[in-house]
C-alpha cells in the first residue's frame, strides 16, 4: 500500500511542527519503527526551517508566503520533498554541504539531512524558482505493525 500528502504551508515557524506532526502520526499509523520515524521527522524539521528562514524572496525580489512538503510512504520506503519558492541555491551545480564548525550557532541543518536520510538531493525548482530537498529512507516496520499497510 502506498500512503502520499502534500501541504502547502506559510512560511511562518509555527507550520515546522504542524509538518513533523503530521508525518510522525502518518508513520506511527503505518506501523514505521519508531526509530526511523524520529530520524525522518528530524529531517523534515530541518528542511521546513529552512525554508522558513531562506525562502523569503522570489528571484524577482516578490516576498514569498508559502513552501510545500510532500511525503510518499510507498513499499520499502519513504520519500519527502520540501520545495520553496525563494531564490533557491546559488546558481550552477549545487555546492557540497558545509560542516559547520562545533561553535558554530547555525548551519547544521543540510549536513543533518545528509546523516539521517538514506538519499538526499539538493537543488533549484525549474522555471519558477526556489530550492528543494528531498530525501528518502529505507523504512522498517514494527513487529506490530498492521498487515495491510505493511509491504510483501
Amino acid at each position: 500500500m502506498s500512503i502520499w500528502w502534500s501541504l502547502h504551508l506559510r512560511r511562518e515557524a509555527a507550520s515546522v511542527p504542524l509538518a513533523r506532526r503530521l508525518l510522525l502520526g502518518t508513520m506511527e499509523t503505518a506501523g514505521v519503527d519508531p526509530d526511523v520515524s524520529y530520524d525522518l521527522s528530524l529531517a523534515l524539521t530541518e528542511a521546513c526551517a529552512n525554508a522558513v528562514e531562506h525562502g523569503g524572496r522570489t528571484g524577482t525580489g516578490e516576498p514569498s508566503a508559502e513552501y510545500r512538503v510532500t511525503a510518499y510512504l510507498d513499499g520499502e520506503k519513504c520519500r519527502i520533498e520540501v520545495a520553496d519558492s525563494g531564490p533557491g541555491f546559488p546558481r550552477g551545480p549545487v555546492p557540497a554541504v558545509r560542516r559547520p564548525t562545533p561553535e558554530a550557532e547555525s548551519g547544521r541543518g543540510l549536513s543533518l539531512i545528509e546523516e539521517l536520510a538514506d538519499h538526499v538531493h539538493f537543488g533549484n525548482r525549474s522555471g519558477r524558482g526556489g530550492a528543494v530537498v528531498s530525501f528518502d529512507k529505507i523504512v522498517k516496520w514494527r513487529t506490530d505493525a498492521p498487515a495491510p499497510l505493511v509491504a510483501s
